[in-house]
């Protein structure tokens, strides 16, 4: 290991930060003040080594101290660390949320993805950017999807800055079911040190005035909406997921029991691992992450294997453009993923799990560090859950702002310390996943549907749905409809129920599902069913649930440019097939973006010979799925006829 560092110094203020997550140095060689010993024998670097993996906390922490990552800053993390700076500056600069450039201390990121987009983004980011300039000391940054679509335009305004009052916050977690108001968004990297997510405002919808006074004066931005806001059905006893969503209180523990929390995961201790493995295989969950594959599978081979520890991660990193459901999930219902994780950690003999969350989701990290917290005070978390002699704990890992991690094996590299890439398959994770070890991963409406299962029986589970996509779906409904949010049905209602429930508007002229990895269909589709096989039959996909509608007023030339935009930007880099493919892509769709009929042909011919050698030659489903929705607007939707 080549380690060659430079002269850049940290500020007293980015070495407190490194601190307060590490530790202070125990020696020079980590980057304390010399002393005798340290000039006879260096020591803490085989310690420092195994802590590789706190590497993306560590900039993190930079970054929410000082709102970018000096060289000094960068250099003392990799002394603390032992880590090549060369390895880390390539995992800082990876993440679209750091930054190595200095910039204000203030960001805000106004989201120009499709649902945006559509609601008039871009005119709202141009007003935003003439009344911001650089004496306001904010930083106006054009951002992809901000998971906030039924709220669109919207906007995440981030400020860096110390922890306000810590030991407060950390009475306050102490003290009761406080909300997270009170609690500490800090607690959430577990035994191994804390993280925080400083002073951060969401306005969505977003008007120029809401982000102006997001970016500037948060005391004047608009009010947060509750979670139920995004549930158009709040309230329907007959909703599965969603039904907490709105009725309990997301801060309160005793509350999520009083509704039936934690009856599932005492079932699933009277059942055994086997025992629980067995109901989610006879239920025939799904995967809901868009790959569809046998949840049950995937837990049995894990929990097969004979190498220890195993781990659990949770894939809260939902970067689809128009995706938002976990989000609602988490930020509603945060016990409830808590729960789901420790039956999924027991079933497959995991002892620790990992919770990696979209870094755009403030609310959702403060919501399940205090959920976390109170569950580990309350023996529901720890060396012995529920007293049943079983130990499990959660950890929370934030992401950075990498669409890519959403692919298991990149998100395994970003939390080891990595860069975010995926690795090539086989191995699968379930033999070598995280730190090597077997590894289970799931996204939070995969985790969540465990509860049902195990309070109605694998049967009645069952039953809900069609025999080949059982139970019920969420769905993301943005775009072009009166009631955007998240709905939740069962498998089977056709895309017209759904669209009729979210108020579609008149002049429908597409309906994108999936998200950009998806494919768009007609208006005179709508009696397509939504389940896993029904719309594979149709030449399409289901993916994560995104329904992004448009009418006739939506360019839909511009609207595939920036789809193509978007997978351009998202590329890790890592194979040609990708990396390649989706610049030449982005530049054909340039090229006819003000072109139609004859003067194109030739632009679409290279965009099909493109488009076909990312799908059969990429490494991971990006690249893959690059060219799907340009493919189906092109041949669906004669978009450039």
């Amino acid at each position: 290991m080549d380690l060659r560092f430079g002269d850049s110094r940290p500020t007293d203020e980015e070495r407190e930060a490194v601190d307060a997550l590490l530790g202070p140095p125990e020696s020079s060689w980590e980057g304390a003040d010399r002393s005798d010993a340290d000039l006879r024998w260096a020591r803490g670097g085989r310690e420092a080594r195994d802590r590789r993996d706190l590497l993306l906390p560590g900039l993190h922490a930079l970054n929410d101290r000082v709102g970018w990552i000096s060289a000094g800053a960068l250099d003392y993390l990799c002394r603390r660390l032992t880590v090549p700076p060369a390895e880390a500056y390539g995992v800082a600069t990876f993440y679209a949320m750091f930054s190595v450039r200095p910039r204000p201390a203030t960001v805000l990121h106004v989201c120009t993805d499709l649902a945006c987009t559509a609601a008039g983004a871009t005119g709202l980011c141009a007003d935003v950017e003439a009344r911001l300039g650089p004496e306001s000391g904010v930083e106006v940054e054009r951002s992809p999807c901000l998971g906030l679509c039924e709220r669109a335009p919207a906007a995440l305004a981030i400020r860096a800055g110390a922890p306000a009052r810590p030991a407060l916050e950390d009475e306050a977690v102490r003290a009761g079911d406080g909300g997270p108001g009170a609690a500490a968004p800090g607690d959430g990297t577990g035994r191994r040190g804390r993280e925080r997510l400083h002073a951060t405002a969401v306005c969505a919808p977003a008007t120029v005035e809401t982000a102006l006074g997001a970016a500037t004066a948060p005391e004047s931005a608009a009010p947060e909406p509750p979670p139920a806001a995004a549930v158009p059905q709040a309230g329907d006893p007959a909703l599965t997921l969603l039904g907490r969503v709105g009725t309990v209180d997301p801060a309160s523990l005793d509350d999520y029991r009083a509704h039936g929390g934690y009856t599932a995961l005492r079932r699933a201790f009277a059942l055994g691992p086997a025992g629980v493995i067995r109901e989610v295989t006879d239920s025939g969950l799904l995967g809901r992450g868009g790959a569809a594959f046998p949840t049950g599978r995937k837990w049995q081979a894990t929990a097969a294997r004979p190498d220890r520890p195993h781990y659990l991660v949770c894939n809260a990193d939902e970067s689809e453009p128009g995706t938002f459901k976990d989000r609602v999930l988490m930020e509603g219902d945060p016990y409830a993923l808590v729960e789901a994780m420790t039956i999924a950690g027991y079933a497959t003999g995991a002892h620790q799990g990992y919770l990696y969350l979209r870094g755009e989701y403030p609310r959702a990290l403060a919501r399940l560090t205090h959920a976390i917290t109170r569950a580990r005070a309350r023996g529901l978390l720890g060396d012995d859950v529920l007293g049943q002699g079983y130990a499990f704990d959660i950890e929370i890992r934030r992401g950075a702002g990498a669409y890519v991690c959403g692919e298991e094996t990149a998100l395994f590299n970003s939390i080891e310390g990595h860069r975010g890439e995926p690795r090539s398959k086989p191995p699968f994770p379930v033999e070598k996943g995280l730190f090597g070890g077997p590894t289970v991963e799931n996204n939070v409406e995969t985790l969540v549907n465990v509860l049902p299962i195990l309070t109605l029986g694998a049967p009645a589970y069952a039953a809900i749905g069609t025999a080949a996509s059982t139970g019920p779906k969420l769905f993301c409904v943005s775009g072009s409809v009166d009631r955007p949010g998240v709905y939740e049905l069962p498998f089977g209602a056709t895309l017209g129920e759904l669209l009729t429930l979210a108020g579609v508007r008149d002049g429908l002229r597409a309906v994108l599902l999936g998200g950009a990895a998806g494919g768009f269909v007609r208006p005179d589709e709508l009696d397509l069913p939504l389940t896993f096989e029904g719309t594979r039959e149709a030449g399409t996909t289901l993916g994560s649930g995104v329904v992004m509608a448009f009418d006739d007023t939506v360019p839909l030339p511009r609207l595939l440019l920036r789809i193509a935009e978007f997978f351009r930007d998202e590329s890790c880099g890592q194979c040609v097939p990708c990396r390649v493919g989706t610049v030449r892509q982005e530049e054909a769709l340039r090229r006819i973006v003000d072109r139609t009929g004859a003067g194109a042909a030739g632009d679409i011919a290279l965009l099909r010979d493109v488009g076909r050698a990312m799908r059969d030659a990429s490494i991971c489903g990006l690249g893959q799925t690059a060219w799907n929705a340009v493919e189906s607007a092109i041949d669906r939707l004669g978009a450039y006829k």
